[in-house]
């Protein structure tokens, strides 16, 4: 059962449709991706199986992508790169030539070219998303294609379990209403990274809602396997909680505050002051620093527990949270510094 308010419980007059369930022509899809290989073959079958109308944006890719992608009856848009490149960028313009091909569009399905679409999803989302008119996204649980081949691997299949119901944020496979979509204008093309949170923000603001229900999504192959690609990612994730901050972090419907705060005091004033202050108390600074470390890698590992993880899985995530806090600070740094340069942001990759 989808853990929702239905739509007779929450009708709003002036957003009432009404289409066929996982009618041909009212949905699309949009792939973005770069040298995905055959990661990019199995997320294009897996699409039209269930999606007649499909766009792959490619971001220049080296191998045979574009090529792969029109031999199986795809568009292909390929992003102009004498402009930096954003994702939120190549979602707009891929929803762009989607809408404009194929003007009878509802729904639109975002998902990156490294996924492939769980088998039922597309019709189990459009349900969700025609019964319930306020809901202008739709998202199910991405998973991890081999999460026991490296713990990096693992880490994403825990981060992506989110709680089920009307949520704060999506992220990069989303089913969208088309109609709102084009209300908040997109994706903010401006950002590296948070751009699916960011859209959220505003859409809330609008009125609509954001829904998760229990149901496979995606597969998806992160392919993580150095602890430098780990690494960066954190540090991504850190600038995009920092951007996103700067822009919604006073308004109700912002969800950054908590966790800016989080990663300053534990990735930035803790360490820093305890260096700082090592000599003076002849290193007791040091072990006060590491007793708080220690004590919140206990605390989220009794809380992954009491979410149903293992207690090796728990302590994993866990240690990984903690230690995430040192990049996520740089990449919060990075944010900042930019800013007061006015110098824009460039891309931070992890693979």
């Amino acid at each position: 059962m989808i853990a929702v308010e239905t739509a007779t419980q929450k009708k709003s007059a002036d957003r009432t449709e009404s289409f066929p369930l996982a009618a041909e022509s009212t949905v699309g899809a949009v792939v973005i991706g770069r040298n995905e290989g055959d990661r990019l073959r199995q997320c294009l079958e897996s699409l039209l199986r269930s999606v007649r109308h499909v766009v792959y944006v490619d971001s220049g890719s080296t191998d045979r992508s574009c090529e792969l992608a029109e031999q199986m009856g795809v568009q292909v848009v390929p992003l102009d790169l004498s402009i930096p490149f954003t994702a939120a960028r190549a979602r707009n313009e891929g929803v762009d030539a989607l809408v404009q091909q194929h003007a009878g569009i509802k729904f639109v399905q975002v998902v990156d070219g490294d996924c492939a679409i769980a088998d039922g999803w597309i019709s189990r989302a459009i349900e969700t998303l025609t019964s319930n008119e306020d809901a202008a996204i739709v998202c199910g649980r991405r998973r991890e294609l081999y999460p026991h081949v490296t713990k990096y691997n693992r880490m994403c299949d825990m981060e992506w379990d989110g709680p089920e119901g009307n949520v704060k944020s999506c992220g990069g496979d989303a089913l969208i209403r088309i109609r709102a979509f084009h209300e908040i204008r997109g994706f903010n093309s401006n950002l590296i990274a948070g751009e699916e949170p960011e859209m959220c923000v505003r859409l809330r603001q609008n009125g609509w809602d954001i829904m998760r229900i229990n149901h496979n999504m995606t597969w998806h192959d992160a392919a993580m396997a150095r602890f430098g690609q780990w690494w960066k990612r954190a540090v991504r994730a850190g600038h995009a909680y920092a951007e996103g901050y700067a822009m919604h972090g006073g308004t109700p419907e912002a969800f950054r505050r908590r966790e800016v705060r989080s990663i300053v005091f534990w990735g930035g004033v803790v360490p820093i002051a305890a260096f700082v202050a090592a000599a003076p108390t002849l290193g007791l600074s040091l072990l006060a620093a590491l007793l708080g470390y220690i004590r919140l890698c206990r605390r989220i590992r009794a809380q992954r527990q009491s979410d149903g993880d293992s207690r090796q899985n728990a302590q994993m995530y866990a240690r990984f949270t903690v230690l995430g806090k040192l990049p996520q600070f740089l990449g919060l740094m990075k944010f900042r510094l930019n800013r007061l340069r006015r110098k824009q942001s460039t891309l931070i990759e992890y693979k």
